[in-house]
């Protein structure tokens, strides 16, 4: 959906707006390597850290680059969160962070910051949180995940699902999860593995897949309601969001939120292809398990994976019923145009 803020002039965009895209990639529990656009280089840049984007201190930086489009950081503090502020001689600056957190045990843990709206303004860092199931974090990354500072946890698996794979997420008063599950039919996702095991596949395809989608969104709208009026209270992020594999359910309500941001659709499908490469290690063990049951894997692949054509093939009929995102929000979820502007004056920079 296209938000009322007029796109800005390019003609008039800061040094700091040339960077893009920036990423950040972590080589080592100490080290990142931050990169920019090449049409950047010979850009000079200070480089500041902090804890969280409203941490970062400007008075020492971390480092000075000049003829470059990179620059390795390392020695940095193995399990903690890094955000970085880069900053240009014109004094405008950019705030980045991990599309990727390191979290030990939550392989598909991502940050939704940084993704451009058609306005120009771009999401903050350090705010919205999609991962999958929390149940096997390590020690390490229970600490690393306390870290990130969330304030919400946002649960979208059925309740046998949180029996079988309890959160290791550490709650407190200042930290609760919230259980807003979401059900595909009468499909209990807890018994998938026995299914399969015993030669009882031939339900899982694409259009079953898909079908999971469009139930999120028809059959649960209050659970939409609650994510979005929660989203723009202060007091609730940063927030996490989560089901099993961080794919499906995870990836509605991802899509939701960019798109109702006004993030376009191209990079929407990206962010949730993401989801096979995060997942690469796990669906491979996953496979192991399953072949020596005589499981054949092309058969089962759609429940595992997240290929991009699903993703579109539920945008469109997002825009066949209902135009847009923010149209199916507001005339289904009861999230009007006020929540939604809201929205974005806290989440966009």
């Amino acid at each position: 959906m296209k938000p009322p803020t007029a796109r800005r002039d390019p003609a008039a965009a800061s040094a700091a707006a040339r960077l893009h895209p920036v990423t950040v990639v972590r080589l080592a529990e100490d080290a990142v390597d931050i990169r920019w656009s090449a049409t950047a280089r010979g850009l000079e840049l200070a480089v500041f850290r902090g804890d969280s984007p409203a941490s970062i201190k400007t008075a020492v930086p971390l480092a000075h680059t000049a003829d470059s489009c990179h620059v390795v950081l390392s020695d940095l503090a193995p399990d903690t969160p890094h955000f970085f502020k880069l900053v240009t001689p014109d004094g405008s600056a950019l705030i980045v962070g991990e599309r990727r957190p390191f979290v030990e045990g939550c392989p598909n843990l991502r940050d939704l910051g940084g993704y451009e709206a058609e306005d120009g303004r771009r999401v903050r860092w350090g705010l919205v949180y999609r991962s999958s199931n929390l149940s096997r974090l390590t020690e390490k990354g229970i600490e690393q995940i306390k870290r990130l500072g969330i304030k919400r946890i946002y649960d979208f698996r059925t309740k046998a699902e949180a029996l079988k794979l309890p959160s290791r997420f550490p709650e407190s008063p200042a930290a609760a999860t919230v259980t807003l599950p979401i059900q595909h039919g009468e499909f209990e996702p807890t018994s998938v593995f026995d299914r399969i095991k015993k030669g009882d596949s031939d339900w899982i395809s694409e259009e079953f897949m898909l079908q999971g989608y469009m139930e999120s969104i028809e059959r649960f709208p209050q659970v939409w309601h609650r994510l979005f009026h929660d989203l723009l209270e202060p007091v609730n992020r940063p927030l996490l969001f989560h089901c099993t594999g961080g794919k499906d359910r995870t990836g509605v309500a991802a899509a939701l939120i960019l798109l109702a941001l006004g993030v376009p659709t191209a990079t929407v499908v990206a962010d949730y292809g993401l989801s096979d490469s995060y997942n690469a290690a796990v669906r491979t063990a996953i496979y192991d398990h399953l072949k020596p049951y005589g499981v054949e894997i092309a058969k089962v692949e759609p429940y595992f994976t997240a290929p991009e054509s699903r993703l579109r093939s539920f945008l469109a009929h997002i825009l066949t019923r209902y135009g847009t995102a923010a149209g199916y929000l507001a005339r289904r979820a009861g999230v009007g145009p006020e929540t939604l502007e809201g929205l974005r004056e806290a989440l966009l920079e």
